[in-house]
């Protein structure tokens, strides 16, 4: 499944002067640097955003893992047809000089819309960038290269905390789990049994060892699950205290074997998850899907939509439900 982290930002115009703009980011950058780090060690975080769409001249995510430097661009079509690599060029040069930090330590991505279910971003080649960073004393891998997205959502992290905090003693579910995220959170909150699904073998895989990466292992009580989330929840019989689920905005998936989009299937999805809920249980229930509106069916809902202090605006919506 494949969840476009900034959809909102695919029509923003990108409109260069390169030499003159690129000072202007490199400036923004440095102005940004101290502060954030700051912020960053108080909150115990080792990975935030540095630059989310500060200035309109340069629609680009520049995000900080433990000092590599993570850059998302958002071109128009006819910027892409007559080619990116300035564009990558001068990305790459303004971090280097306004972040102080090696060519090599800036990796460069170029999302690209596309219809639906196709994959938005190749590797571009060279070897992986696989590093680990901290987020309230969990640490969690992420790539850097292999993929758009990194392996961990940032704008989700004041939610993960929240699940944490929540989890003692708790039979906790974590659906469209990606890389296990929220479950570590919970996990590490003293939850009594977790079950954590995700369709893609690579996306389990990574959430196991995430893991480990925090001392805790697979088994009766803390199962990873790799099966269609749709299609195991009209089966599975579980009884769960919390459960999150943060489904894709679409999915064409040919091993789901159906289409899913969360407009129109959340009312579904957010009702057999409240199925599953004991009473007095708690569901989260997130998606990024730009204009999203929460089926009036399902009130009462507690919106929970946060930006986090690093981000200048909300790239996802949360809802809390209790039974």
């Amino acid at each position: 499944m494949y969840r476009s982290p900034e959809p909102d930002l695919i029509s923003v115009p990108l409109n260069l002067e390169p030499h003159v703009s690129a000072d202007a980011l490199a400036n923004r950058l440095a102005k940004n640097l101290k502060p954030r780090r700051a912020w960053a060690r108080r909150e115990g975080v080792t990975a935030f955003r540095l630059y989310d769409l500060d200035m309109p001249e340069w629609p680009v995510s520049i995000d900080w893992y433990g000092g590599i430097i993570h850059v998302i661009a958002y071109p128009r079509k006819k910027q892409l047809k007559a080619g990116v690599d300035g564009l990558v060029s001068e990305l790459r040069a303004a971090c280097v000089t306004g972040l102080e930090v090696a060519p090599a330590d800036v990796i460069v991505k170029i999302h690209e819309p596309k219809a639906w279910g196709e994959q938005r971003f190749e590797r571009a080649g060279g070897q992986s960038r696989v590093v680990t960073v901290e987020e309230y004393g969990r640490a969690f891998e992420c790539n850097l290269t292999d993929f758009l997205d990194t392996g961990l959502f940032l704008d989700h992290r004041l939610t993960r905390r929240r699940v944490g905090e929540e989890a003692r003693g708790t039979r906790f579910l974590n659906l469209f789990a990606y890389t296990g995220a929220f479950t570590v959170h919970a996990l590490a909150g003293g939850a009594a049994a977790t079950t954590t699904v995700d369709l893609s073998n690579t996306y389990c895989a990574w959430a196991e060892r995430n893991f480990a990466l925090n001392g805790f292992t697979t088994g009766p009580q803390h199962r990873v699950v790799r099966d269609d989330v749709l299609a195991w929840l009209e089966h599975e019989r579980g009884t769960y205290d919390l459960i999150v689920a943060d489904p894709p905005s679409f999915s064409t998936s040919k091993k789901m074997g159906r289409r899913f989009e969360v407009q129109r299937d959340h009312a579904w999805l957010v009702g057999r998850c409240l199925d599953r809920l004991a009473p007095g249980g708690t569901l989260y229930f997130s998606n990024n899907f730009l204009e999203f509106e929460l089926d009036d069916a399902l009130s009462p809902a507690e919106e929970l939509t946060k930006v986090p202090a690093d981000f200048r605006r909300a790239l996802h919506r949360c809802w809390r439900f209790v039974k």
